[in-house]
């Protein structure tokens, strides 16, 4: 006898979640409420996309009498590389300082929203923030820690290709730095990619438990433990498409921006050149922002499903607020650990 459908009040079936649910219920995420998921992912992207745009556009004023007439210029002044250079990657620097910023007060605010959407409550962008404020240290926290993991043993295989070099093992040969390097970078990407798969539910954990930064990346440990694999692959499949997506809505602005950004003789041109850069990076990232925040957030809740039985506690909470009607602001604390059907 077929089993019948899982009670689905929102995004998703209240039942652990295949790969088509967490995808199909991201989309409904956005779709569900894009006044606030999409107006504060478009926030979050034009702050990171404009520091890059104004240093590109800098990059490109300064490069324009090289391009203009490379006859004319002299090698011995190389001031107009160098401030092409700064210009670019100092505005790169900014960006990374703001998305850090924009990026991780985004990630808890969309989590808060898809708690809601999961029971078919809405909320605004504004409630959103009260709620979520209040909890932006510790996201901040987690991402620090992060960082440091993340950080920690780059430094120690720069440190090793340097000292590679400098004592000049295997005679110093090309080959032995070459080797040195590929092993180094294939060490870090595995690194990166399980420490980044163990601890990528720990905003969910931060937003929706109201965990520490420490106890978050635990949580989230605790909750991937046992089905790694298919975190990782949900992840990387992810990326992969958000990437593609992205790429292929941002390329056009990127090159019509740089070509008229070179090409230009004006002030004018060169704005018009900034706001092509800007719209682009903004169009790209506000598909990447909504997109994995929403699987890390579907995920965190599929775990616990998997893991804690919490499917039958959402089954429950959902029907009563069906049979009230209405889906009330006390649902966000369902999320808690302790309304687990299994510890």
């Amino acid at each position: 006898m077929p089993q019948p459908p899982a009670l689905r009040p929102g995004i998703i079936p209240l039942r652990p979640l295949g790969l088509g649910d967490i995808l199909d219920g991201t989309i409904k995420l956005i779709r569900s409420n894009p006044k606030a998921v999409l107006g504060l992912s478009a926030v979050a992207a034009l702050l990171g996309a404009l520091p890059i745009a104004i240093g590109q556009v800098f990059a490109f004023d300064s490069m324009r009498g090289l391009l203009d007439d490379p006859a004319s210029a002299d090698p011995a002044d190389l001031s107009g590389i160098y401030g092409g250079f700064i210009a670019q990657y100092g505005g790169a620097l900014v960006s990374v300082v703001v998305s850090f910023i924009a990026v991780t007060l985004l990630t808890g605010l969309l989590v808060r929203i898809l708690g809601r959407a999961v029971f078919g409550g809405k909320i605004s962008a504004g409630e959103a923030w009260q709620l979520t404020k209040g909890r932006a240290p510790a996201l901040f926290g987690v991402v620090g820690l992060m960082a440091v993991i993340m950080l920690v043993p780059l430094v120690v295989f720069v440190l090793i290709i340097v000292a590679v070099i400098a004592t000049g093992t295997g005679d110093g040969s090309p080959a032995a730095v070459g080797g040195v390097t590929v092993i180094s970078v294939l060490l870090y990407i595995c690194y990166g990619l399980y420490f980044r798969t163990r601890f990528a539910l720990a905003a969910p954990a931060v937003v929706l438990e109201g965990k520490g930064p420490i106890e978050a990346l635990r949580r989230s440990w605790n909750l991937v433990t046992g089905d790694f694999w298919r975190v990782l692959g949900i992840l990387l499949l992810t990326s992969l498409l958000v990437g593609l997506v992205a790429g292929i809505l941002e390329i056009p602005f990127t090159i019509a921006g740089t070509l008229l950004g070179l090409l230009g003789e004006s002030s004018g041109t060169a704005v018009a050149a900034a706001v092509l850069l800007a719209v682009g990076g903004t169009l790209g990232a506000l598909i990447t922002y909504p997109f994995e925040a929403g699987v890390a957030g579907l995920l965190y809740a599929d775990r616990r499903m998997r893991r804690e039985a919490f499917d039958l506690v959402l089954q429950t909470a959902a029907i009563e607020q069906q049979r009230q009607g209405w889906v009330h602001a006390s649902a966000d604390e369902l999320w808690h650990p302790s309304n687990s059907a299994r510890p």
